[in-house]
């Protein structure tokens, strides 16, 4: 019994693969550029979210919410 020769990679596969991800970023850049930036946080404290980055910074208190 004879085992198949596995194929050769086709070189083009990997190239529109690669115009398709550079086209996805390119859109994901383009929408990011539209939509407004978000308005800071008025009397927020300094420094990491302690919600994201833990609550130890500040005594262990969260004061965001």
């Amino acid at each position: 019994m004879s085992t198949p020769k596995p194929k050769k990679p086709d070189p083009s596969i990997a190239e529109r693969a690669l115009k398709e991800a550079e086209e996805r970023r390119r859109r994901r850049d383009a929408e990011a550029a539209k939509s407004p930036s978000p308005e800071p946080e008025f009397n927020g404290q300094d420094g990491p979210d302690p919600a994201r980055y833990g609550d130890w910074e500040k005594g262990g208190i969260i004061s965001d919410f």
